[in-house]
């Protein structure tokens, strides 16, 4: 290969690997920080990943009081997740990209146990992730900021 040639082999490997970032950080993929809605603490890590178009997430960390039990289970959730422990518990699958959201998944909230519909949005150059749970449509729900993690 000629220097011409290896030079316009170099600008496209570089221009794919861009665009390949570019893509990486248009998705709700990584780590994120769970911020609790009274407090406004760190509640909690959430690791989002893709697989075959849908995004999931599980807890990996969480961030409790001295007297809170630091290894709670789900004891008010149903079937499969009954009683497992919140770290390691999926709270957020089958969600898909839609447009400039990523939809049509459900989210869990541990504490309560119940399901509810869910879409995300990433907002302030993706550094933020607005989650929102709901039931039937999505203006009765609430939504949550969370924090990508470096």
């Amino acid at each position: 290969m000629n220097q011409s040639g290896l030079l316009e082999f170099s600008i496209a490997a570089v221009t794919l690997l861009l665009a390949q970032i570019a893509s990486a950080q248009n998705s709700p993929a990584g780590l994120w920080k769970t911020i609790d809605d009274k407090t406004g603490k760190v509640k909690s890590l959430v690791r989002i990943s893709e697989s075959g178009g849908e995004f999931q997430g599980k807890i990996e960390k969480l961030f409790r009081d001295a007297d809170q039990d630091q290894n709670p289970k789900c004891d008010k959730c149903e079937g499969t997740n009954k009683d497992q422990p919140f770290i390691g518990l999926t709270i957020l699958f089958n969600i898909k990209k839609d447009g400039d959201e990523f939809s049509g998944g459900k989210i869990l909230d541990p504490a309560n146990g119940k399901l509810y519909s869910s879409k995300l949005k990433l907002v302030e150059n993706n550094k933020k992730l607005e989650v929102r749970g709901y039931i039937g449509m999505p203006m009765f729900g609430r939504t949550q900021i969370w924090l990508r993690e470096e």
